[in-house]
């Protein structure tokens, strides 16, 4: 499998949370090649890896479809759309950003930016202050977009050196590739569990679509792959973890210890790299949501270090999806 162009084919295709088709339906295809049986309920990708045989333990691989974006929610007598957020937005970034906004038709837009020399002061509008202005009149844009229509920013899958690479949605798709090279590398082997695979939407909106799809499938025991916080220049070293240096494997008093300590030991008998990311509560994905799924399951973090969360530019190595993969493949042909 070759991960970097996987993954270029993954971020191309827009899916803002609650929008997600596009999304899925590319990577249900990318999924039938090892879940032939693979199909979209309720706006999520699910499909079972090999044959599955009761009384096995069952594993959930999981990883979020979606992305954050934005909302139509007011076209003004000037022609300019208002929004709001749709997952959470850092609204430093919003001036000048060239945006898509996908009604009856997707039409190119550029989020209004007062220049420095009029602007009184430097500070950051809320929400409420920011428009689009697409070049239309109002009443032209009425015939294209409608209140409730879905904005996603602009921009392409770009490599930059030292394997790495920048684009839109890598929160979370290269999670879903990290999901996929693992099945890649395990498709001529043979498990002694259930495999289950899910690439969940709406996880930007409060991890609603691992809550539902969890309940479903009632594992024994959940892997959220997402992604964490990748240090660059000006972090707390201690509150990150590298590039290119391996997954982070979570532990917090909301996971399990036990899976946390399997993939450590997983990790270094194979001598596959990865590093520790401690959390004191709740880890805000979708771990939160398996860990107390119906009578509960063992839930544990994989997460891949990621630059510039939640922007039109985040940065990651495509090491770290390789890395994660191999952890994940590894961890799988051990459990009994």
């Amino acid at each position: 499998m070759d991960i970097k162009n996987t993954l270029k084919t993954l971020c191309n295709v827009k899916g803002v949370s609650g929008n997600e088709k596009n999304a899925c339906d590319t990577a249900l295809e990318l999924l039938k090649e090892y879940c032939p049986d693979s199909y979209i309920k309720n706006s999520c990708v699910i499909g079972t890896f090999g044959e599955f045989i009761t009384n096995r333990p069952h594993i959930l691989l999981d990883a979020h479809i979606d992305q954050i974006g934005m909302i139509v929610t007011y076209i003004t007598d000037e022609g300019f759309i208002k929004f709001s957020n749709v997952g959470g937005l850092d609204l430093r970034l919003l001036p000048a950003q060239q945006v898509e906004i996908h009604g009856k038709k997707n039409i190119k837009g550029v989020v209004c930016s007062v220049p420095p020399h009029l602007s009184p002061d430097n500070s950051v509008p809320d929400i409420d202050g920011f428009a689009i202005d697409t070049g239309y009149s109002k009443s032209e844009l009425e015939k294209i977009v409608s209140l409730g229509d879905f904005i996603s920013f602009c921009g392409e899958f770009e490599e930059l050196q030292n394997n790495r690479v920048t684009g839109l949605a890598l929160d979370d798709r290269c999670g879903v590739a990290s999901i996929l090279y693992a099945l890649d590398c395990l498709k001529n082997s043979s498990l002694n569990c259930n495999v289950t695979v899910l690439f969940s939407s709406q996880e930007e909106l409060g991890e609603r679509g691992a809550k539902i799809s969890a309940f479903d499938i009632n594992p024994d025991i959940s892997l959220a792959v997402d992604v964490s916080f990748g240090y660059c220049s000006g972090d707390d070293e201690y509150k990150c973890g590298k590039l290119g240096k391996g997954a982070m494997i979570g532990i917090s008093p909301s996971l399990s210890r036990e899976i946390s300590d399997a993939l450590i030991n997983t990790a270094e008998k194979n001598n596959i790299p990865y590093q520790i990311e401690v959390m004191n509560g709740l880890t805000s994905t979708n771990a939160d949501q398996f860990s107390v799924n119906k009578c509960g399951s063992k839930a544990c973090t994989v997460s891949i270090p990621l630059r510039y969360m939640h922007t039109p530019v985040e940065v990651i190595d495509i090491t770290d999806v390789e890395l994660t993969g191999k952890l994940i493949a590894e961890y799988l042909k051990g459990v009994n």
